[in-house]
């Protein structure tokens, strides 16, 4: 009779570890468990940590709660200004509610890949390539919110979506280069115009300075040969005005010398001009005409 009991004891401890070991479940930290019964969802879902199914009636599904970064594979389009790029991007979402993401939607990864893709390239035939290029701020924001509408009742929230890279036919790379090129030549241009006109308007500043006082001309001249001298040349070029060779060459000319115009140049005393013979002249008559 003992012997029975003990292996009736025996049996039934076997039963309960059997049933433990097909009952017992972990939920980790960052999942959460929805339980079928007979397919239908009961209560809500569990909670991390050790929970217990009835074997064979309940069926645990593990809802990751992690945010997810899903890569967008690359998406070839015509833009608004009719120019073909292949732009790829990036989202990350994350399940908020485990009970919809396994009832409501079959695979909800899949599912938000599919419409992240269509979401895609809608954007980029809406977008021209300058806004794809310098305005992606924007887009991201459109592009986060035409994939978050559907996935909100599916149980999944989309955090963020960036696009990564847009790749340009050579063609319009070599076109985009020459204009960018063309752009900074104008502008360089530009900035090289403005500087000599206010070179210019200095230099005549100057020279009305130099005008007024000759004796700043001189300074200017010993200051030029100072700076030339300074860098050891073998040959030193010292300018010379030519105010001054003209001044020397009156100097030297006598007192009964042609009077001088404004510039320092001799004037010449104009000629006059022959006589026109009147009507009363008799002309010469040479003898051949005789």
């Amino acid at each position: 009779m003992l012997e029975e009991l003990l292996a009736a004891g025996v049996a039934a401890g076997s039963a309960g570890l059997v049933y433990l070991a097909a009952a017992a479940r972990i939920v980790r930290q960052y999942e959460r468990g929805v339980v079928l019964r007979l397919g239908r969802l009961l209560g809500e879902p569990r909670r991390p940590g050790f929970t217990m199914i009835i074997p064979a009636v309940d069926k645990l599904h593990k809802v990751n709660m992690q945010i997810v970064t899903m890569p967008v594979p690359a998406q070839e389009g015509i833009t608004r200004d009719n120019v073909t790029v292949r732009v790829d991007a990036v989202v990350y979402f994350k399940v908020i509610d485990a009970a919809n993401a396994i009832i409501r939607v079959e695979d909800y990864r899949f599912a938000v890949s599919q419409m992240a893709q269509t979401s895609l390239r809608s954007i980029i035939g809406k977008s021209d390539l300058d806004d794809l290029l310098s305005n992606r701020e924007k887009l991201n924001q459109g592009l986060e919110l035409m994939i978050d509408s559907p996935a909100v009742g599916w149980g999944v929230q989309v955090d963020r979506v960036e696009i990564k890279d847009v790749s340009l036919p050579e063609t319009m790379k070599r076109s985009m280069a020459r204009q960018a090129e063309a752009d900074r030549e104008r502008r360089a241009r530009i900035i090289n115009a403005d500087a000599e006109l206010q070179a210019s308007k200095k230099l005549s500043q100057a020279a009305g300075v130099m005008a007024e006082q000759p004796a700043a001309l001189q300074l200017r001249l010993l200051q030029t040969v100072v700076a030339v001298a300074a860098e050891k040349n073998s040959t030193l070029v010292l300018p010379f005005p030519v105010e001054l060779l003209r001044f020397l060459e009156r100097a030297q000319q006598p007192q009964a010398s042609p009077a001088l115009d404004e510039r320092g140049e001799p004037t010449t005393p104009p000629t006059a001009p022959p006589p026109i013979p009147s009507d009363n002249q008799s002309s010469p008559v040479s003898p051949d005409d005789q």
